[in-house]
């Protein structure tokens, strides 16, 4: 104690004069830490999408080819094993960005299609053909909500100015608006012509730069190479940003367009991969079936679908150049799926480098299942197939298959290897078609990484995910002064926050998630699936499956559970009703045979055989279903 002096006295007011200092010096400090916490710059937001991509050809889900980025991203993150998409690219694309189902969107049907008979969509809302102002697209609502956005690659949502990713949302961009091209761009088929090609193919007027139309022959980079020029000009943007911009947060948006036809790489980057496919597709779908239970995102006991195959020659019924040819594309291909991996390994370095990495959301993901379609007929010009153009303009010989001038792609059997155990591939509502491969990292929240979760997820729920982590609200009703749709989609947060437990589920038992383009139709509820394939994708019925105990879809269960199917089948009238769908399939097949008999294209009795199946399943499928919902079903 100190003594009742004078001294005493300032001693103890010293003391008590301290400690109040350190007091406040506490509070004060907890207040500037919360004060910059709540000021704390929102997540960054980075979109990475994979063009017709397999769920198995990367390392993380079980594939042989180089990926070591997309391995490292999974070993810090979640890979889903659940993850749906549309079954095809631009519907695909268009939920991605609105966070709404594609016939809601304005993708109820692709533009490639609605051109072919347009007096069917026109009026249709939901059917425009392109990412339409129903919805508020993701750069949109960032773009307001102070974020620096940007894009580099493939649209694919609308081909004129006022419907392209600057006047949706990104501030900067280089874009290619259609839906594939040549990935050297070369483009020998187009050079002279005058009239307007299909919008697969490159030319004037689907390029863009920030709001306006470039030249793709002479605008762009001579040593133009799809994914290393997508990911130059994406870094430049990063690289450029003046300070204010650096401030914001940023959301970009990567849509690479490998690995779409035409199958084509450096050659350089081919040869790693020189004889790694030559025992064909069957033993490629086998190893990475093995792969894909070693790793525990297949159960052990997974009975795989047949491989998809659409009427090609066995392996082991083709001949040797045949083979040579086929596993070459298959080369050609990996080197591609490669080349997006080391892409992806750059814009990671950049991040690491100026300490943004780990505020970084990021999201990769395939937009729909492996590409097996045979691509010889597809009308490309006036007159003209693809296969017509290859014979006239490009060389596919043995030893140019990748280089800048030919022009191949591998086929139903190499897609079923990579979608395997699921049955189908793109364009089919089978899992095949729709179940891919997404990557989630984001350590903010993520509390544990190189973790696998089962839980059902879909495209739609990107939007509102990155909306959550950012702490806004959807904008619906009202969005820069029009009327707007609420989302489908859900937040992963829940995930993303508890990935190690595998009850977590973001969609109840009774949330209804459909799939539908030109009468290829599919709904889920919980692990039931009903989905319709019409002739010649399958047998134009609806057919049933249990997806906890049947990945593959190989028993079908429709006829054993038809009260099952039953209530399915109200579930997708129910899915039906509120995306404002509505029958084209059937008006569209009409509208073909319509426009083929006017040019005299219905000249033999297959063509017609094929049209009345069509017509024949269509009328049973809507008996049924109208029997169904009265409760009537036959014992058929």
């Amino acid at each position: 104690m100190w003594p009742l002096t004078r001294q005493g006295v300032l001693q103890r007011s010293s003391l008590s004069i301290f400690v109040i200092s350190i007091f406040f010096a506490f509070l004060y400090d907890r207040y500037v830490r919360s004060t910059t916490m709540s000021k704390e710059k929102p997540p960054n937001v980075l979109i990475i999408v994979a063009d017709d991509l397999g769920f198995s050809d990367t390392s993380p889900y079980g594939g042989e080819i180089d990926t070591p980025n997309l391995q490292k991203l999974a070993d810090e993150g979640i890979r889903m094993t659940g993850f749906h998409t549309a079954a095809s690219c631009s519907p695909t694309r268009a939920m991605l960005l609105s966070g709404t189902d594609s016939h809601i969107a304005g993708l109820g049907c692709m533009a490639e299609k609605i051109r072919k008979a347009p007096q069917i969509f026109k009026g249709k809302p939901g059917y425009e053909g392109y990412l339409n102002y129903r919805v508020a697209a993701l750069g949109e609502i960032l773009q307001d909500a102070g974020y620096f956005t940007f894009m580099s690659g493939k649209w694919h949502l609308g081909l004129e100015k006022t419907l392209g990713p600057h006047a949706r949302g990104f501030s900067k961009v280089l874009s290619f608006l259609p839906g594939g091209g040549n990935h050297f761009n070369h483009e020998p088929q187009l050079y002279g012509l005058n009239e307007k090609p299909a919008a697969i193919f490159k030319g004037d007027g689907i390029w863009m730069k920030d709001g306006e139309f470039i030249n793709g022959s002479t605008d762009l980079p001579k040593d133009f190479y799809s994914s290393n020029t997508f990911m130059d000009h994406f870094l430049d943007i990063l690289k450029e940003r003046t300070a204010d911009e650096r401030t914001q947060p940023f959301c970009g948006y990567l849509p690479f367009t490998a690995p779409h036809w035409p199958l084509q790489a450096p050659q350089e980057v081919i040869k790693k991969y020189r004889g790694k496919y030559d025992d064909g597709p069957i033993a490629l779908r086998d190893s990475r079936l093995q792969s894909l239970i070693e790793k525990g995102l297949v159960p052990p006991d997974v009975e795989p679908a047949s491989l998809h195959m659409l009427n090609t020659k066995p392996w082991e019924e083709m001949s040797d150049e045949e083979k040579r040819k086929s596993s070459r594309a298959m080369e050609v291909y990996a080197a591609m799926v490669d080349l997006i991996d080391v892409n992806i390994g750059r814009v990671r370095t950049y991040l690491e480098e100026t300490g943004e990495l780990d505020n970084t959301f990021i999201a990769f993901m395939s937009d729909n299942g492996a590409e097996g379609q045979l691509l010889e007929a597809l009308p490309v010009l006036a007159g003209y197939t693809v296969e017509d153009i290859v014979k006239k303009y490009y060389d596919n010989s043995l030893d140019n298959i990748g280089n800048y001038n030919s022009f191949v792609w591998y086929g139903p059997q190499w897609a079923g290897a990579a979608t395997a155990p699921s049955r189908g591939a793109k364009s089919h509502s089978t899992e095949g078609g729709i179940h891919c491969p997404c990557i989630v990292r984001y350590p903010p929240s993520l509390r544990q990484g190189g973790l696998v979760t089962g839980a059902f997820t879909t495209v739609m729920d990107i939007v509102p995910t990155v909306l959550d982590l950012a702490g806004l609200k959807h904008p619906s009703p009202i969005f820069r002064g029009r009327e707007v749709m609420p989302v489908r989609g859900k937040s992963w947060r829940p995930i993303l926050e508890h990935p190690e437990d595998q009850s977590v589920q973001i969609y109840k038992d009774e949330d209804v998630v459909g799939w539908e383009q030109l009468g290829i139709a599919a709904v889920r509820v919980g692990d039931w699936k009903a989905l319709f394939l019409p002739p010649p994708k399958g047998p134009g019925r609806w057919e049933l499956y249990d997806l906890s105990k049947d990945l593959g879809e190989v028993h079908d269960l429709a006829e054993s559970r038809p009260e099952k199917l039953k209530e399915m089948l109200q579930h997708y009238e129910t899915y039906f009703q509120e995306t404002g769908m509505f029958d084209s399939f059937t008006m569209y097949q009409e509208a073909l045979k319509q426009r083929r008999a006017e040019k005299g294209g219905i000249g033999n009795n297959r063509d017609v055989s094929y049209v009345s199946t069509l017509w024949q399943s269509l009328t049973f499928l809507q008996e049924r279903f109208k029997s169904l919902l009265k409760g009537n079903w036959g014992e058929e």
